[in-house]
């Protein structure tokens, strides 16, 4: 059996060093695992970003791939599970991210590095040209999502994902409370 690569991209403004990040490295460690898994540092351009995944997966991976997307991240999984086959966990996922992120536009700060950058008309565009309009094969997926989320309607999720195997909490945040209770459950999947 291929070693399956567990792969968590970060959301918007964040970094490896978030919490989730860090926890679900730590325990794929603890578990002798710590090579199978890979946070890479996406650039704030989403063509960049898929291209910097793809570039640390392809030659070493193919298909034996599971990516664990936050809020951005979701997103981005979701492009990259279709285009590539690969399975997706999404964690409190943004849904057609190039709407929810119009009102994002101007400066920014990475709440991690502390990096400033500007989100502009041309980062919208490139996550439009990236946008899943419905997804193929939902048994690829697996939604964790908390009805608390500050940030994100759960139910576009709900919905978007449908068919999918969803985990859906009541409260919560956006960042996903209680993340580690879901570590079994995403190691399974």
């Amino acid at each position: 059996m291929n070693v399956r690569m567990i792969v968590y991209l970060h959301g918007f403004n964040s970094s490896p060093a978030s919490g989730k990040a860090r926890q679900l490295g730590g325990h794929l460690a603890a578990q002798g695992r710590g090579a199978d898994y890979l946070c890479p540092v996406l650039p704030n351009s989403p063509r960049d970003a898929i291209a910097a995944i793809e570039a640390a997966l392809l030659p070493r991976a193919a298909a034996a791939v599971t990516l664990v997307g936050s809020s951005l991240g979701g997103f981005y999984a979701t492009h990259l599970a279709e285009k590539h086959g690969w399975k997706a966990v999404l964690v409190n996922p943004a849904v057609h991210a190039h709407r929810l992120l119009r009102e994002a536009l101007g400066p920014q700060r990475n709440w991690h590095t502390g990096e400033t950058w500007t989100f502009t008309e041309a980062h919208l565009a490139e996550l439009a040209a990236l946008d899943v309009p419905v997804i193929t094969r939902p048994q690829r997926y697996l939604l964790l999502a908390q009805t608390g989320d500050e940030v994100l309607d759960y139910r576009d999720a709900a919905a978007y994902y449908a068919g999918a195997r969803h985990i859906i909490e009541a409260g919560g945040d956006h960042g996903f409370s209680g993340f580690e209770r879901h570590f079994q459950t995403i190691l399974d999947f």
